[in-house]
């Protein structure tokens, strides 16, 4: 029994050796290297503090856009385009939000808006950049955005960048409301394309997936139409 807690004792003592001997290297690799580890410590530092700092303004010009873009959202619920697109002197419009505050989450929110404003107008070209711009992970509002991009690209009769959009706003978080808005448009464009069997397949999702919707009955419509070509 003795023998057993003497190397116990043993065992204890020399990790307590090796510790001190550690701790002993340690030090004495602070001491050789000092300028460069004190160096990397200001650089973290001064990463850290860079971070924080940027996030804490993002914050404060968040606010500041909200305030701006109250007016301009009011403007263009009351469809007054061109104050909302453009400011009315006291108050930004969303281009000037866009302009100023582009790096913030209502920035961003403002080039849906001018995407938007300029779809309305029959811009649809310029609609383009503010749209591809935008990015949300919200499941309404980015899929809309990919339709509008693919009704700005079908205005244009590019008709392969339509399709490309609207299948990623019906894949853009499916559900029973919007997707199958997005599949009709979908098809409509397949069908520009005289890609009728894909243009088939999203009018054929409508009916098996969204049957309860109100694209059912141009869905099937559509479908008929393309049966009687084959």
């Amino acid at each position: 029994m003795a023998k057993k807690g003497k190397k116990h004792e043993d065992g204890v003592l020399e990790s307590a050796e090796v510790l001190a001997e550690q701790l002993t290297k340690s030090e004495q690799f602070l001491e050789d290297n000092k300028v460069i580890v004190f160096s990397i410590a200001a650089v973290l530092a001064i990463i850290l503090a860079s971070y924080f700092g940027y996030n804490y303004y993002l914050d404060g010009q968040n606010s500041l856009a909200q305030d701006e873009m109250f007016q301009a959202v009011y403007y263009y619920e009351q469809d007054s385009l061109d104050l909302a697109l453009n400011g009315d002197g006291n108050y930004y419009g969303f281009i000037d939000i866009v302009e100023n505050y582009g790096s913030t989450n209502a920035g961003n929110l403002a080039n849906f808006y001018v995407g938007s404003i300029y779809m309305k107008k029959g811009s649809y070209a310029s609609a383009v950049p503010f749209l591809n711009d935008f990015n949300s992970n919200d499941y309404v509002i980015q899929a809309r955005a990919y339709s509008l991009l693919g009704d700005a690209y079908m205005q244009q009769e590019d008709y392969n960048e339509a399709a490309s959009y609207y299948a990623k706003a019906v894949s853009f978080k499916p559900n029973e409301y919007f997707t199958p808005v997005y599949l009709l448009k979908a098809g409509l464009a397949y069908e520009k394309l005289e890609d009728f069997s894909k243009a088939a397949e999203q009018y054929e999702a409508i009916v098996k997936n969204y049957a309860k919707s109100n694209e059912i009955d141009k869905a099937k419509k559509y479908r008929a139409r393309l049966q009687s070509k084959s």
